[in-house]
């Protein structure tokens, strides 16, 4: 368990890459190869890469950014990231996004209408 101010610190930390990732990957257009390697940086701040992002199963990713210690809103954030990114790239990523929005529902213990709406619109497609 890490200490308050160790805890600040990696809430910091994830805060910063998860806004560089959303600045990199809400673009209204088709990302080019330095917008691309900047997501690859960034991934590697949370220890993934595109591969792994591909290659892991639901639960091991889960299992992983919480041992990154990303909180509740941090895991909406990357699943809404992974959404945003699956949309013009040709990954898709929406199965792990629905995954971490069931998981955030089911063990936080408080009913979000704006997870239980991510989840059924990921689920209608």
């Amino acid at each position: 368990m890490l200490n308050k101010g160790l805890r600040d610190e990696e809430k910091i930390r994830i805060d910063n890459v998860l806004k560089t990732l959303r600045s990199l990957v809400f673009v209204p257009y088709p990302l080019n190869n330095t917008e691309k390697e900047n997501i690859k940086n960034q991934l590697k701040e949370i220890e993934l890469s595109f591969e792994s992002l591909s290659f892991q199963k639901n639960e091991d990713l889960i299992t992983l950014l919480i041992q990154l210690h990303f909180d509740w809103e941090h895991l909406e954030q990357f699943g809404d990231i992974l959404i945003e990114f699956s949309k013009d790239e040709n990954y898709n990523f929406t199965d792990k996004a629905l995954a971490i929005y069931e998981y955030i529902q089911q063990e936080s213990k408080v009913f979000s209408f704006g997870i239980n709406a991510k989840i059924s619109s990921l689920k209608n497609k």
